[in-house]
């Protein structure tokens, strides 16, 4: 179980730090919608240094030059500059949203207080994780039909019945049984209260972890609160720096209070769930230790009467 409890842990560790340390998708370059697609003609291609063959004037052997139309006339340097230069719609954004190491960047402007809420996180999970699997576990080792046949072999007078079904079990009420029936003769409810407490302590194991962490989480968040407001204001009195340290200052306060209240909160619901079963557990073990001495007593009883009627009987015939 501690080893499955371990490589989950890692692999939960390795695949959050890949998805914070993952490159970012490079954004497409798109040109804005209206603007033409700059055209090269292959001649450019390939004579570069050639200069452009402006168009001529039309002539006539009668008649004067005319020039040529002013739209239709370019420069050499204009052809270039035009197919060289970007538009503005062509420049790369930033990306926004979660990016690819929100994680880390959030976890460095929480400041040194997010170090030990980290720790307080991953004692949280695993405890939380650890119990899953125990309470998962017990479910299914619950056996109600053989408790219900060993209570039909007390009745009945079969204490060697009884203690055979109940050997062996996982159930913590048969075994808790098992150790009743052995130990009659020396101290029945001794021996019932002894293995009620061994049961109901695996059954509440790292609650006061769990209850600790509650606790110490939102605490945790408090002091950073008050650690990133101690940093704001003492960048108050240099009024270069004083906006930007301010607002980082806030920011380490509020990501430390939100991730200590998460924890709490995170902690709190299968706490309360894991200290209900236990109570559940232990009315269980109670109720079936009860029936045990009662059932037991009440055959003790038949025995004594029964040895005892024949001497009075004996008495009396004597008599």
């Amino acid at each position: 179980m501690k080893t499955l409890l371990t490589a989950c842990l890692f692999s939960l560790a390795l695949a959050l730090t890949s998805f914070a340390q993952s490159p970012p998708p490079a954004p497409p370059q798109t040109s804005p919608p209206g603007a033409p697609a700059p055209a090269v003609s292959p001649g450019a291609l390939a004579n570069p240094v050639a200069p452009p063959q402006l168009p001529t004037a039309a002539t006539s052997p009668a008649g004067p030059a005319v020039p040529a139309s002013p739209g239709l006339a370019t420069s050499p340097t204009a052809t270039v500059t035009a197919t060289l230069s970007a538009s503005p719609g062509e420049a790369p954004t930033k990306p926004s949203g979660l990016g690819s190491n929100f994680l880390i960047d959030n976890f460095r402007k929480g400041g040194p207080i997010m170090w030990p809420i980290l720790i307080v996180s991953i004692v949280g999970l695993t405890v939380v994780i650890e119990r899953i699997f125990w309470w998962g576990g017990r479910w299914f080792r619950r056996d109600p039909k053989r408790i219900e046949k060993v209570f039909t072999a007390i009745e009945s007078g079969d204490l060697a019945e009884a203690s055979r079904l109940s050997r062996g079990s996982r159930d913590p009420v048969l075994r808790m049984m098992w150790n009743g029936l052995n130990h009659q003769h020396a101290s029945l409810q001794g021996a019932l209260q002894v293995a009620a407490g061994i049961e109901i302590k695996r059954a509440g194991r790292f609650l006061v972890v769990m209850d600790t962490l509650v606790t110490l989480a939102p605490l945790l968040g408090l002091l950073g609160t008050i650690t990133g407001l101690i940093r704001s204001f003492s960048f108050l009195g240099n009024e270069e720096l004083a906006v930007q340290a301010v607002t980082g200052g806030i920011a380490e306060a509020l990501i430390a209070t939100a991730c200590g209240l998460g924890i709490a909160i995170f902690a709190l619901i299968p706490f309360n769930f894991f200290t209900s079963r236990v109570s559940n557990l232990e009315f269980e073990l109670q109720t079936a230790a009860t029936n045990l001495e009662v059932m037991l007593g009440a055959q003790s009883a038949a025995r004594e009467m029964e040895i005892g009627a024949p001497q009075a009987s004996g008495k009396g015939a004597s008599i």
